[in-house]
């Protein structure tokens, strides 16, 4: 009896070990805690899979320079409930989009939302801050 209660707890040990690096992966600690804008961003690639979905975009950085970036959202599944398909961004398309940064310097990060050539915003589920779906953009609120 001693022998199976010892393997049975190396055994959980063992799941508990390996299902870790799972739940690590949906932390935010890798991107930055402020929101970076890309106005006039160019789809390159929309990539509509699991486990992210993901927005290849090219624009310019703060200082002018042309960056291409991948901004990383929320499974397919997940964005289907707040509004989005498949077809909701496509090459070619000209957006806004709001992001977290890699705090790594990498050219990438996560979705906290995009903003539509006709005003219309696309949030993430999980940083896309308390509106969630889709939305109208008012440029004048704020102010």
């Amino acid at each position: 009896m001693k022998n199976h209660l010892f393997v049975a707890g190396v055994l959980s040990l063992g799941m508990l070990t390996v299902s870790v690096p799972a739940f690590a992966h949906h932390g935010n600690a890798a991107y930055a805690d402020e929101v970076t804008e890309f106005k006039q961003a160019t789809v390159t690639k929309f990539a509509w899979a699991n486990p992210h979905a993901l927005i290849s975009f090219d624009a310019k950085d703060a200082k002018g320079n042309a960056v291409h970036m991948v901004v990383e959202s929320a499974a397919p599944q997940a964005l289907r409930l707040i509004g989005w398909d498949k077809t909701s961004v496509m090459p070619g398309d000209v957006i806004t989009v709001r992001m977290y940064v890699a705090k790594n310097g990498n050219p990438a990060g996560r979705l906290q939302k995009i903003i539509l050539a006709d005003g219309s915003e696309l949030h993430d589920t999980q940083l896309g801050g308390d509106e969630g779906g889709k939305t109208r953009y008012d440029p004048d609120a704020g102010r």
